[in-house]
């Protein structure tokens, strides 16, 4: 069964937060966060946007990049950035990967691309645009990851949901 992670590096706005943290809980997804945060844990904000999902959400916070090192030995770390040669859709993501964004200022740190310049990933987009909103590139490269994974342990609420229309 595919167990995703989601790995916010610094996030800074609540609001993204919140939306990611609600797709985190309708994919099974467990959302880790790296500090410093832009906004408080029981920001109104993050809350409202996540609405009554937030209570339900697996979220884990590291005060740093080494703490989430530490605490997750030997996890396969994908890292989105603008600046991957590798699209998102090139890679074969495993069923317990992380998924690494960055900040929406700043995305990801140069040291930590750097070395992980093979399992950086990013998003194709035309022109000058520099990046897609935070929480809709999580929900992008996340449903891939789970496609990739063949939706395992979400097909039956899909099931139900058909047999419902079929009536």
């Amino acid at each position: 069964m595919a167990k995703l992670n989601i790995v916010l590096h610094e996030p800074e706005i609540p609001a993204n937060t919140g939306n990611i943290g609600r797709t985190c809980v309708a994919t099974g997804a467990t959302l880790h966060l790296i500090e410093p945060l832009g906004f408080s844990l029981d920001e109104k904000h993050l809350k409202r946007a996540g609405m009554d999902y937030w209570k339900d959400l697996d979220v884990r916070t590291y005060v740093d990049w080494n703490d989430f090192c530490e605490k997750n030995p030997g996890a396969k770390v994908y890292f989105a950035t603008t600046k991957a040669r590798h699209v998102y859709t090139d890679v074969s993501y495993e069923p317990d990967c992380f998924i690494m964004f960055g900040k929406e200022s700043g995305g990801i740190p140069e040291e930590i691309l750097k070395d992980n310049e093979e399992t950086s990933v990013r998003i194709p987009m035309i022109g000058e645009t520099r990046s897609l909103n935070l929480s809709n590139s999580v929900a992008i490269v996340l449903y891939e990851a789970l496609r990739q994974n063949d939706f395992d342990h979400m097909k039956m609420q899909g099931e139900l949901h058909r047999l419902r229309w079929d009536d």
